[in-house]
């Protein structure tokens, strides 16, 4: 993974637990460094080390930790820099989970070796749409869950999400029903977040 993700993590940690914590991870890790340069490159093993011990060190869950880290991506990542890309997307959570793709697709011009997930949705009832992730990582379906409530708070749209299938339990890829608040039409045609 690229270090921005790595970046995010030890933020996360140092903004929401401080910097004891954070040498405490650090150590735990076994990590050399105490910043990523955001645009190299990492093994995936780094990530899943910091994950590791910064769930000992928080006595937490590493898929709760990893939820966390998803609602906590959107708005770092927007306050990095990826701002205006992410408002390219769209402008409502339907219409920016649909984009997905595209939006990996122009992070990945800055970013080479970028290997990103592909997401599929289907419209179901109003104000419901299954969410397809498939990825060559494995485990990083509860930061998808977070992600998605992290999207839920950036277009101001209460958001359920709930896994319906699992790689870790057989499927071959990752499915998560997302219920959202659908925007409100005005009379006139506008559409107004609720």
């Amino acid at each position: 993974m690229y270090g921005l993700v790595n970046q995010a993590i030890r933020d996360m940690i140092l903004v929401n637990h401080g910097e004891e914590i954070w040498a405490w991870v650090r150590q735990r890790a076994e990590l050399e460094v105490d910043t990523f340069e955001g645009m190299e490159p990492y093994p995936d093993d780094l990530t899943h080390r910091l994950v590791m011990a910064a769930s000992v060190e928080l006595h937490d869950d590493p898929h709760a930790l990893l939820r966390a880290f998803g609602e906590f991506w959107v708005k770092y990542t927007a306050a990095e820099g990826y701002g205006p890309l992410m408002d390219m997307a769209g402008s409502s959570l339907p219409e920016f989970l649909n984009n997905l793709d595209d939006l990996h697709a122009r992070v990945g011009v800055n970013f080479p070796q970028l290997v990103p997930p592909s997401f599929d949705t289907e419209e179901h009832d109003q104000g419901t749409m299954h969410l397809h992730y498939h990825s060559s990582r494995q485990g990083l379906a509860p930061m998808v869950i977070g992600l998605v409530e992290g999207l839920g708070d950036r277009f101001d749209t209460p958001v359920e999400v709930e896994q319906l299938a699992s790689r870790g339990e057989g499927a071959d890829h990752d499915v998560f029903s997302v219920r959202y608040e659908p925007p409100q039409t005005s009379p006139g045609g506008v559409i107004e977040q609720p």
